[in-house]
């Protein structure tokens, strides 16, 4: 009979000591993603990732499987993950299926969004539009603050689960002059926001609309510039 047998305190703190560095591990690896230094297309070696983190490959297969479970890497053709790559083509067409879900996500989920939630996001907002430095995680992170309040409350678990894998898309695509799209987010993000907190499913469909139409837009230009 081992140690671990006898003291069950010692298999929990084990088990919880992974699963943190499954966490940091998770962090890093979204970390490189987001920043690019693990590209669209790119194959990860286990074995090289988890001795540049400085983890077992245990906490790092977990982090990677749960990343696949978030359409941001996806098992290759041997049994290496690999990065997904999202083009123009697949950023507008997954714009396009948003535009037909996320207005309805919004009316969904307006009962359910905590108020003080709402009003965090318009601080956030406002610290964006009212710094001398442009940051581009203080970007993503605000954009994905009120569009995950949708996700999570629209109260329909199949129409939040087709958003994410559309908003992992967006989030893999690399926009070029990301910066440009700082004023127009924020515009838009405050007009849903609004429409939210006066309780107007009229509004919060097409606040949230004209925000992805705009997204669009953008997104076709982007395609003009670079051809």
């Amino acid at each position: 009979m081992t140690q671990t047998d006898t003291d069950p305190g010692i298999g929990k703190r084990s088990k919880d000591a992974g699963h943190k560095l499954a966490a940091l591990a998770y962090n890093a690896v979204s970390d490189m993603i987001r920043h690019r230094r693990l590209g669209g297309g790119h194959v990860i070696i286990e074995a090289q990732l988890a001795e540049m983190l400085g983890v077992s490959r245990t906490p790092l297969r977990e982090a990677l499987q749960r990343l696949e479970g978030e359409g941001l890497v996806h098992k290759g053709d041997g049994r290496n993950y690999v990065v997904r790559h999202v083009d123009i083509g697949e950023y507008i067409q997954s714009l396009k299926l948003r535009l037909l879900i996320e207005p309805h996500a919004a009316v969904q989920a307006m009962p359910s969004i905590p108020g003080r939630k709402l009003v965090e996001v318009r601080r956030e907002i406002d610290e964006l539009m009212g710094a001398t430095a442009y940051h581009t995680d203080a970007h993503w992170f605000s954009d994905d603050h009120l569009h995950n309040l949708i996700m999570d409350h629209c109260g329909n678990e199949v129409m939040a689960g087709v958003l994410r894998n559309l908003r992992a898309a967006t989030r893999l695509f690399e926009i070029g002059q990301l910066k440009d799209r700082l004023t127009p987010d924020s515009t838009e993000h405050l007009a849903i926001i609004d429409a939210l907190q006066r309780n107007d499913p009229g509004a919060a469909f097409e606040a949230t609309k004209a925000h992805i139409e705009s997204l669009i837009e953008f997104a076709r230009m982007h395609l003009i510039t670079n051809e």
